[in-house]
């Protein structure tokens, strides 16, 4: 009998194969107290660069396959395992409690990964995956275990896990993995994004697909509406057959027309622009014929880290994106944080009404010396090409006058 499942559209497209379960190895320990906490220590400090050479190994297959863009998720993982705030407190942790490392490793990421879970916003709530598969790894080197490897996955199927992590994604071969479906994720979990790079449907967030798939059942993924189809019938298998390849089709004639002239009938230009969020989607963007970035919504760059970007950094991001799109026009949104865009470093009033309160340019009029960095950056990064600049949720001609009058403070300088 056939059963449903709803979950979130993640990659768009139709995939229909057996299913191949993707199972989480035992990484069960006991806590136990150590005799030698300087071996326990270099125990743990080999486990991790052990870890280390994986994910570089890891991170040069992602370049080759799905791009140098792509490839710097792993980067993230690297910097995690490189992070002394991170491996410190574990290491300390060996030490002041005579503690086996496994233990120091889970009860302190614990922490960290808590604090992810707690916030507001969902991209950095997904952050706390990134912990998640670093520590899996760790420890299984710790514990002498083999993490599942899907680059071995040499037949047609769909995978089915409780989670996929960025470097289970990465290890996927398109030509034998047709799509996956998951328990947990969102739109913006790295898995999600390397889905759509590989392009291959996928669906998370279903909370329950693992408790109702076995190996080999017939699975359905369609990653246009977010539904899940185990066990289908003849006429939904027909049904998905065809919408599979009216879709194939569909994306066919858009190939076609992707680099067309966008002209109404009566001939008036309509130029077809982007929204974007980080120089990484700017590959899609020329992939697919864009003639414009409409939007670049800057605040992506502030968030998954723990302090304000530098002048520096925000210029890099700006320059990649002007000099990337070669002269076609790139609107940069000043920094439009508040209502539900919130930062972990950056305190803001409780409202009624945040969403229409302190945020966006009047955070930035209230944290002037911010809002001139950002200013900075894009005045330099502009000689790079075709750049716009707007200012939101301006709510009076003054507010706008304010904004203008600090940029061509900035411009002076």
């Amino acid at each position: 009998m056939a059963k449903e499942l709803k979950g979130i559209a993640a990659s768009d497209g139709i995939a229909i194969a057996k299913a191949y379960l993707l199972v989480e190895p035992d990484l069960s320990f006991e806590k136990s107290e150590v005799a030698d906490v300087e071996s326990e220590v270099k125990r743990f400090q080999d486990a991790v660069a052990i870890s280390k050479q994986e994910l570089e190994k890891i991170r040069n297959k992602a370049a080759e396959d799905l791009g140098e863009d792509k490839a710097q998720i792993f980067d993230a993982h690297l910097l995690v395992l490189n992070d002394p705030e991170l491996v410190g407190p574990i290491e300390e942790a060996i030490k002041s409690s005579n503690v086996n490392a496994e233990s120091a490793l889970h009860d302190t990421t614990d922490t960290f990964i808590a604090m992810f879970e707690g916030m507001d916003n969902e991209y950095m709530r997904e952050r706390a995956a990134d912990i998640r598969d670093v520590r899996k790894r760790v420890l299984s080197h710790l514990l002498g275990v083999s993490i599942p490897n899907p680059s071995l996955i040499d037949e047609e199927v769909v995978v089915v896990a409780e989670d996929l992590t960025p470097s289970d994604t990465a290890q996927l071969n398109r030509n034998f993995v047709k799509g996956f479906v998951t328990d947990i994720g969102g739109r913006t979990s790295h898995s999600a994004i390397m889905a759509r790079s590989l392009e291959i449907p996928a669906i998370v967030g279903t909370k329950e697909v693992t408790h109702h798939v076995a190996k080999n059942d017939m699975v359905i993924i369609d990653g246009l509406e977010g539904n899940v189809i185990i066990h289908p019938t003849e006429e939904q298998l027909a049904h998905y057959r065809k919408v599979q390849t009216d879709f194939a089709a569909q994306q066919a004639e858009w190939e076609k027309l992707k680099n067309e002239k966008t002209v109404s009938k009566d001939g008036v230009h309509v130029e077809l622009a982007a929204n974007i969020g980080t120089p990484t989607d700017l590959t899609g963007v020329i992939a697919n014929g864009g003639e414009a970035v409409g939007l670049y919504r800057t605040e992506f760059l502030y968030m998954g880290r723990d302090n304000f970007p530098t002048e520096e950094e925000q210029f890099e991001a700006y320059k990649a994106v002007l000099s990337g799109m070669e002269g076609k026009s790139v609107v940069v949104r000043t920094l439009d944080i508040g209502g539900d865009k919130t930062l972990p470093y950056l305190d803001l009033p409780e409202e009624m009404n945040p969403f229409l309160g302190f945020r966006a340019i009047r955070l930035c009029f209230a944290n002037e010396d911010l809002f001139r960095t950002q200013l900075r950056a894009l005045l330099r990064a502009s000689i790079f090409g075709n750049l716009k600049i707007m200012f939101p949720m301006i709510a009076t001609v003054g507010e706008f006058r304010d904004a203008k009058a600090i940029l061509e403070d900035e411009k002076k300088n």
